[in-house]
């Protein structure tokens, strides 16, 4: 299955490419990306609170 969504999704990027230019094709590729990692956080496979949150403890020395 994901070697069809790479496929699909390779596609894509060729066309936003081909038809939008260098522009187009880096937005549909950030988007992309975006939105794998939504999906990996909505079915709990990542932290996204991890990449995006320090760690605020404070050193007592």
């Amino acid at each position: 299955m994901w070697a069809i969504v790479g496929l699909a999704y390779g596609s894509l990027l060729g066309l936003s490419a081909a038809f939008g230019g260098f522009g187009a094709f880096v937005l549909v590729l950030i988007l992309g990306v975006v939105g794998f990692l939504a999906g990996r956080a909505y079915d709990g496979e990542i932290d996204l609170a991890a990449l995006f949150l320090r760690n605020r403890t404070v050193d007592s020395r």
